[in-house]
């Protein structure tokens, strides 16, 4: 059952907790996703299979969350995943795809008490100033500054929006610039067909990090999606995996 619940800061955030004995899951979507992916549901499902909790949520501005997508930031969302993990008792599994895997990191960094492990799909860290910000030409970057946004094509449907809110935001949340230590089980799962986030972002992400026990996974041919059969098992058995640990 989907519940609702409203931030220190006066957002709305939908969610769905389902408590277990056992760690609880919680899935950390991408940029524009919502909790009703492929990914979310599969790992509902396997959960519930496998006795452990399961947190899912929509960031503000998405899915049927309160808010404005394009008022949103990386900070802002970020602070509705805390919030959002605040309302779970015990232990956190860490599932972040794209965008979440960025947001993944920085719940990690500032609560590396509560995390049990952490699973990435696709990892996206500081994708507004790596990957967006030098891929718009300088006629797009004058007109974001001055106008506020662009739009960028996007494979998923309509172009997608960026801000300079979020570019200007993502420069103060940045986890590639400064050490970032990983006391817990950490499996970071990548497609080497990914045209959205190359599989470079997962090296340079897995070079950065220190910690006893990180692994990467490359898929030869999955895409950003990573939402085939034999990828969402993959999904399913690294956190079971983390989560027993």
């Amino acid at each position: 059952m989907i519940e609702r619940f409203t931030t220190s800061e006066g957002r709305e955030i939908a969610f769905e907790h389902l408590p277990a004995k056992g760690p609880t899951v919680m899935f950390c979507g991408g940029y524009r996703s919502d909790m009703e992916g492929t990914k979310a549901i599969a790992l509902r499902e396997m959960t519930a299979d496998k006795g452990l909790g399961f947190m899912r949520f929509d960031y503000s501005g998405h899915g049927v969350s309160g808010g404005l997508f394009e008022d949103g930031s990386i900070g802002d969302w970020a602070a509705d995943a805390r919030a959002v993990m605040a309302r779970i008792e015990g232990p956190v599994v860490l599932v972040g795809s794209s965008m979440g895997g960025w947001i993944s990191l920085l719940l990690a960094r500032a609560f590396p008490e509560r995390i049990k492990g952490l699973v990435t799909i696709a990892a996206a860290p500081d994708f507004t100033e790596d990957l967006v910000w030098p891929r718009l030409s300088p006629e797009e970057q004058a007109q974001m500054q001055r106008f506020g946004k662009v739009l960028r094509p996007s494979e998923y449907g309509d172009p997608y929006p960026y801000t300079w809110k979020l570019i200007e935001d993502g420069r103060r949340n940045l986890v590639l610039r400064s050490p970032l230590h990983l006391p817990f089980p950490t499996r970071f799962l990548q497609g080497t067909a990914d045209v959205d986030v190359p599989p470079q972002v997962a090296y340079r992400l897995l070079d950065h990090v220190t910690g006893d026990d990180i692994r990467l996974k490359v898929v030869k041919g999955a895409d950003h999606r990573f939402s085939t059969p034999a990828c969402l098992r993959m999904i399913e058995a690294a956190v079971a995996k983390v989560a027993q640990d």
